[in-house]
């Protein structure tokens, strides 16, 4: 691994202050388990911000729980009566007088009901607005939302099973059949041909249904041999939203990722360009806060479609601290100065050679 200079020794990198909020954050509730409360806690500390944390019975001498300020048991060893649980996690914060809760990754990160909670109870939620997960978590919502803003897409059709049954002669094969409701590989099937697309997707809707509480498809043409690109981003509540540049995690098992890599090797300067300021353009048009991830594929002649975006904190964030370092933990958690990036998008090339490379394993298990 190449190991230059970081991103935040180079000049053409300044990071600046904007007013966010009046008051800062004094209290903060880690509403998670294990690395990522521990992490997250750890750049809280870091800000001089108090920390409250969240645990299971089976949790209880957990490192983030002895770490934290304050602790809270919410519920006995199962997930949904504690960690899922969002009344149990909201009375948490309640008692102890928390400011914000920051959501980690998993759980409670990408559900609307629970940022619309926070934001009822007069609580920051360190996320995007409630709206905005809704919206991107329905993958063929996004989709059109993408399609409608310019972003690119891949040709697809959309609807309830006995609607594409229908449509099964005219669909483009080969072709991915997904759930509409839901994403992270669940669900999805590959279809070579028309005769072969009534089973699959009864298949797929069935899991759907399983997963994520609706049946409801979509299904795009298949592309052969595509890279997978993400697009770290990065908005705060006066407009302003930057790139911090891509990773590539095209290596993958069962449609989930093992190795993810920064900066991509497939990416050209050119399409390197036009790739992050698609992602900023759907960060803008629906009106984006916090970090998040625009995740796209790549075909073998640079042209590239919207796949989904991550309404939060990604578990390969570190690959991207590694390679610009900046702290994505700390920033969106910055309520009276969350920091805006100016200069970071010029040019790369001048300064490949000093970049440091980044690289995570995901855990398999």
């Amino acid at each position: 691994m190449h190991r230059g200079r970081l991103a935040r020794d180079r000049p053409s990198l300044r990071i600046f202050a904007v007013t966010m909020a009046s008051q800062p954050i004094r209290k903060l509730l880690v509403a998670n388990r294990g690395e990522i409360a521990l992490r997250v806690m750890r750049s809280a500390r870091e800000m001089g911000i108090a920390t409250v944390a969240v645990y299971s019975e089976a949790d209880a001498g957990a490192p983030f729980v002895r770490f934290a300020d304050e602790a809270v048991c919410i519920g006995p060893n199962d997930s949904q009566s504690s960690y899922l649980n969002i009344t149990s996690v909201m009375s948490a914060a309640q008692i102890t007088d928390a400011e914000a809760i920051h959501p980690g990754y998993g759980f409670l990160a990408e559900n609307a009901e629970f940022a619309r909670a926070c934001q009822e109870s007069g609580i920051h939620f360190i996320g995007p607005p409630a709206e905005v997960i809704s919206l991107m978590g329905h993958k063929s919502r996004a989709r059109e939302t993408a399609s409608e803003l310019g972003v690119p897409v891949l040709e697809g059709e959309q609807g309830d099973l006995d609607t594409l049954l229908e449509k099964s002669s005219s669909l483009p094969y080969p072709l991915l059949v997904k759930p509409a409701a839901g994403g992270g590989g669940k669900g999805m099937r590959i279809v070579h041909s028309a005769g072969a697309f009534e089973q699959e997707a009864r298949e797929a809707s069935g899991e759907a249904v399983s997963y994520f509480g609706s049946g409801e498809l979509y299904v795009e043409r298949f592309l052969e041999g595509a890279r997978h690109i993400e697009v770290q981003v990065l908005a705060d509540h006066h407009g302003n939203s930057v790139h911090l540049y891509e990773r590539e995690c095209s290596l993958q098992r069962r449609y989930q990722k093992i190795i993810e890599e920064a900066p991509s090797a497939s990416l050209k300067e050119e399409i390197r360009s036009r790739i992050t300021a698609a992602a900023l353009a759907l960060v803008r048009g629906i009106g984006y806060t916090n970090a998040g991830t625009v995740e796209f594929l790549l075909d073998a002649d640079g042209g590239f479609y919207f796949l989904e975006m991550n309404t939060r904190l990604q578990v390969e964030h570190p690959v991207t601290e590694m390679v610009t370092g900046i702290d994505l933990v700390a920033l969106p958690s910055c309520r009276h100065r969350y920091a805006a990036i100016d200069q970071i998008q010029g040019s790369r090339s001048q300064d490949q050679e000093q970049t440091r490379q980044g690289l995570g394993l995901s855990d398999l298990a």
